[in-house]
C-alpha cells in the first residue's frame, strides 16, 4: 500500500520547483473554472432570468469566437513570448468574469461571454507554448500529463464548492462564485509572471527563398490535427452521449451517469501520467493515438451492447464501457500532446499549437450534434458507427504522423 501511495505521489507531484509552480497554477485555475462552469448555466437561467435557448445560442457563438482566436494567439506567443501573454490573459479573464455580475440583459451577456471565450480558448495554445518553453521536448509531455491530473483534482474541488452555491441559489451566491473565480484568475496571472523562461534564441535568418510554410498551409500537420480532433469526440461522448443514452434510451437513473463521471475523474487522476509514457517521440505518440482509437471503438461497441443485455446487467456493462473509454481518452490526450510538441519546426511552437487547438475546436462544434444524432437518433447502430469512426481514425494516425514528421525534417534540413 505504501509503495502504491509513493508511486502515486511521484506521478502527481512534479520534481522541479518550476513544475510545482505550474501545478499550483493549474490547480487554482481549474478550481475556479470548475466552480464557475458547474453553477453558471443554472444561475444565468434561474437567477439572472435568461432563457435556456438564449444561453445555449450565446455560448455556441462564443465558442466560435474562441475558435478563431487560437492561431493569432499562437503566433503572438512566438513573437512576444507565451509568459507575458498568458499572464495578461488571466488578468483580463478576472475582469471579464466580474462583468458577468452586470449581465442582466441578453446583449451584455453575449458580449461578455464572447470575450470570455476568446480569453479562455486563447489560453490553451499559450499554456502549451509556455510548457514547451519551460521544459523542452524531453519532459513537456510528462508535465502536461501531471497538469491534467492536477486539473481534474481542482475541477472536483470547484464542483464541490459549486454545490454549496447552488444549494443557496441566490444572486449573492452567484456573485460570490464570480468573485472567487476572478481572484483565482488573478492568482494565476501572478504565478505566471513569476515563472522564468529560458533565454529565447534569436530567430534564424533564412535566405529569401527558404521561407518555411505557415502552419495553416502545412497540410500534413493539418491532417494530424484533424485526426486528433476526431479522436477527441470522446469529450462529447462523456458530456452528452452517455448521459442521454443512460436516461433516454436505457431509461436508467441519472445516478448511473454520476458513477461514470466519478470513474472518469479518478482514473484520469490516477493513470494519466503512467499511461502517457512513450509520448515523448512522434512515433510513440502516434502509437498511443492508434491505441486510443481501438479502445474508443471497443467502448462504443460495449455501449451498443447495453441495449441488448438483460436489465440487471446494464449498469455493470455501462461502467465497463466507460472505463474502457477513459483509458482511450487518456491515451488520446497523451498522444495529442506528443505530436503537438514534436512536429512543429523550431521557433514556431506557438503558431503550431494554435493550429493544433483548431482540432479541439472542431470537435466542440461538431461533437454535440454528431453524437446526439447517432446515439439518440439511431440508437445502438449509432454507437457502432461512432466506434467505426474512432477505429478508422486511430488506424491512420501512425502513417499520418510519419508523413508529417518526414516533412518537418525535410523542411528543417532545407532551411
Amino acid at each position: 500500500m505504501n509503495r502504491i501511495l509513493q508511486n502515486l505521489y511521484r506521478d502527481l507531484v512534479p520534481e522541479t520547483r518550476t513544475a510545482r509552480r505550474l501545478a499550483f497554477l493549474t490547480l487554482v485555475q481549474s478550481a475556479g473554472t470548475g466552480l464557475f462552469l458547474t453553477s453558471s448555466a443554472i444561475f444565468f437561467t434561474r437567477t439572472v432570468g435568461l432563457s435556456p435557448r438564449s444561453v445555449a445560442l450565446t455560448l455556441s457563438v462564443a465558442g466560435f469566437c474562441g475558435f478563431l482566436s487560437t492561431v493569432p494567439a499562437g503566433k503572438l506567443a512566438d513573437r512576444l513570448g507565451a509568459r507575458p501573454l498568458l499572464a495578461g490573459d488571466y488578468a483580463a479573464l478576472s475582469v471579464l468574469f466580474v462583468l458577468y455580475c452586470f449581465s442582466d440583459t441578453f446583449a451584455v451577456f453575449a458580449v461578455v461571454a464572447c470575450l470570455t471565450a476568446v480569453g479562455e480558448t486563447a489560453g490553451s495554445p499559450l499554456r502549451a507554448a509556455l510548457t514547451f518553453s519551460l521544459f523542452g521536448k524531453e519532459t513537456a509531455t510528462k508535465v502536461r500529463a501531471q497538469m491534467r491530473s492536477v486539473f481534474n483534482l481542482g475541477s472536483m474541488a470547484g464542483a464541490a464548492l459549486a454545490g454549496v452555491a447552488l444549494a443557496a441559489g441566490t444572486r449573492q451566491a452567484f456573485y460570490t462564485v464570480i468573485a472567487v473565480n476572478a481572484c483565482a484568475q488573478l492568482v494565476c496571472a501572478a504565478v505566471t509572471l513569476g515563472l522564468r523562461e529560458p533565454a529565447r534564441p534569436e530567430p534564424e535568418r533564412r535566405p529569401s527563398g527558404a521561407r518555411s510554410r505557415a502552419a495553416l498551409r502545412d497540410h500534413r500537420f493539418l491532417a494530424v490535427t484533424l485526426a486528433a480532433g476526431l479522436l477527441e469526440l470522446h469529450t462529447a461522448m462523456l458530456n452528452i452521449g452517455i448521459p442521454l443514452w443512460i436516461t433516454v434510451r436505457l431509461r436508467e437513473s441519472g445516478s448511473l451517469n454520476s458513477v461514470v463521471i466519478i470513474a472518469d475523474t479518478l482514473l484520469v487522476l490516477l493513470l494519466q501520467v503512467r499511461l502517457s509514457r512513450g509520448a515523448a517521440s512522434a512515433r510513440g505518440a502516434a502509437l498511443l493515438l492508434r491505441r486510443a482509437g481501438m479502445l474508443l471503438l471497443l467502448s462504443c461497441l460495449l455501449f451498443a451492447g447495453t441495449a441488448a443485455v438483460p436489465r440487471g446487467w446494464v449498469a455493470a456493462l455501462v461502467v465497463l464501457a466507460a472505463v474502457v473509454m477513459v483509458v482511450g481518452e487518456i491515451y488520446q490526450s497523451a498522444g495529442s500532446w506528443g505530436v503537438s510538441f514534436e512536429l512543429p519546426p523550431p521557433g514556431r511552437q506557438g503558431e503550431y499549437q494554435g493550429v493544433f487547438a483548431l482540432g479541439r475546436g472542431l470537435q466542440q462544434f461538431v461533437g454535440p450534434v454528431l453524437v446526439t444524432a447517432l446515439v439518440i437518433g439511431v440508437g445502438a447502430g449509432g454507437w457502432i458507427v461512432l466506434g467505426a469512426v474512432f477505429g478508422a481514425v486511430g488506424a491512420v494516425c501512425v502513417p499520418l504522423v510519419r508523413a508529417a514528421e518526414k516533412d518537418a525534417t525535410r523542411v528543417s534540413v532545407a532551411a
